[in-house]
């Protein structure tokens, strides 16, 4: 099978990480693949900020979980968002999986295609860490949380301005044990006009 279509057909979202960190060659190649994502009419006005200092990892779960904690959300929220404020409760509670990278993907306001310009530079994260035997899963709560001040200032503390948004973000890391199995695919959700 072609290379690149099995690794698209066998890259799962890991959500268990060893502590090892990968190494600062997968990092670049990792984040210069991110740079070659398709951007509209090539704007590349995306950031993408690596964090990989335990301790400001640490940092930000905790301010995370706060943020979550204190969130109010309606009955008909969307169900991740839920399933985050109430793991949220646990001690344990980790966002990024304990995963010894994570990064951040970030563009800038007002502008029309930053979620579908860093959707795709995420995408190529993904498959560049599966590539070199590593794991990644999308993050969310970043960009749920992007109007949180303290967790705006904190980044900003970091190098991540706040006059730019969030859009997503990455863990990456070794994977812990079995990568998931691949799941049957839903049916009827390709459609052919000739």
């Amino acid at each position: 099978m072609n290379e690149t279509i099995n690794s698209i057909k066998n890259r799962r979202s890991i959500r268990k990480y060893q502590e090892k960190q990968i190494s600062e060659e997968a990092l670049q190649l990792i984040l210069e693949a991110a740079t070659y994502a398709p951007s509209g009419s090539n704007n590349q006005s995306w950031i993408f900020t690596a964090i990989q200092n335990r301790e400001v990892l640490q940092t930000l779960n905790r301010m995370v979980r706060h943020a979550f904690l204190e969130m109010e959300l309606a009955e008909n929220e969307y169900p991740a968002k839920i399933a985050a404020k109430k793991l949220a409760q646990s001690e344990n509670y980790n966002f990024y999986y304990n995963a010894p990278t994570l990064i951040i993907a970030s563009n800038v306001p007002n502008y029309a295609n930053a979620m579908a310009d860093c959707s795709c530079a995420l995408q190529n994260i993904f498959l560049t860490a599966h590539s070199l035997g590593l794991g990644s899963c999308w993050i969310n709560q970043l960009r749920w949380l992007n109007d949180h001040t303290g967790i705006r200032s904190y980044l900003a503390s970091l190098g991540l301005t706040e006059e730019r948004i969030i859009c997503g973000a990455s863990a990456i890391g070794f994977i812990e044990g079995n990568p998931p199995i691949v799941k049957a695919r839903k049916e009827n959700t390709i459609q052919v006009i000739k």
